[in-house]
């Protein structure tokens, strides 16, 4: 079993539901891209979505498209990434990395060279924005055969049939994309997504978490009644965009802490 597989398992023992921070790498200080990613596992990340920057992030809104391009303006590209991956799992064996970003820097990178450094650098999940299911049936295979579990989006406008497809596929978990548009945009509607995640489980065996749109305690904690898992990544970007080297570790931390008290009030 994977680490999120085993993370989510242990989770539903405890009636808990997932806290998953997306952090793009390398911004804004590129030396404390791993602190980050240990303080917010210590203060409660279930699953840590480690961003690829890329210069054309078309799922992305303005923050996460500039925290990338400040990334890609330090020099930070796929090799870093994995660098800071490595750099994190030989300090936390446990918290399950998952490495999320675009086609083009994986096929630049090499496909098959970019799965077995991503394995050895301990990274436990691939999710590609722009790879669909059933154009990603081989890459996904690969992903598995080196102990990764790839994962999907899913959208308010996927058909059952993209359900079907992605639960044919998919492992660790999905992430259903709770807003129409991109990262940070539009208002989240609760009652929306609650009533999505039954057609979603009816396709698929996997977990299911929800981004887009929770900013907050308060937000996080209404989808964390009927989703697995919540990903915030927007706020926290724009959170962390306005630390110190000193206070960047300690404000991600603390920000983690309150999303993580408020799941466990369910």
């Amino acid at each position: 079993m994977s680490r999120i597989g085993a993370t989510f398992d242990a989770l539903r023992r405890d009636r808990r539901k997932a806290v998953i921070p997306y952090l793009c790498a390398g911004d804004p200080i590129p030396e404390a891209t791993v602190d980050v990613m240990l303080a917010m596992a210590r203060a409660g990340a279930d699953v840590i979505e480690l961003g690829v920057p890329f210069s054309d992030p078309m799922a992305d809104g303005p923050v996460i498209q500039k925290a990338s391009e400040r990334a890609l303006a330090k020099g930070i590209g796929l090799a870093q990434v994995l660098t800071y991956a490595r750099d994190f799992r030989a300090k936390d064996p446990t918290t399950p990395v998952v490495l999320m970003g675009y086609a083009n820097p994986i096929e630049r990178y090499g496909i098959d060279r970019f799965i077995a450094d991503a394995g050895a650098a301990g990274v436990d999940g691939v999710l590609v924005v722009d790879y669909p299911p059933e154009e990603a049936q081989a890459f996904a295979a690969q992903l598995k055969a080196a102990a990764m579990d790839p994962i999907f989006l899913l959208a308010p406008t996927s058909t059952d049939d993209r359900m079907a497809e992605v639960g044919r596929v998919a492992s660790g978990y999905v992430y259903y994309v709770s807003l129409k548009g991109v990262t940070g945009a539009g208002h989240l509607d609760t009652d929306a997504v609650a009533a999505m995640l039954p057609r979603i489980r009816a396709h698929v065996s996997v977990p299911v978490g929800v981004g887009f749109g929770i900013r907050d305690a308060a937000s996080a904690q209404a989808v964390a009644r009927v989703a697995d898992a919540v990903v915030i990544g927007s706020r926290l970007v724009q959170l962390l965009e306005a630390q110190t080297r000193d206070t960047l570790a300690p404000a991600a931390a603390a920000f983690i802490a309150e999303i993580r008290s408020a799941l466990d009030a369910l």
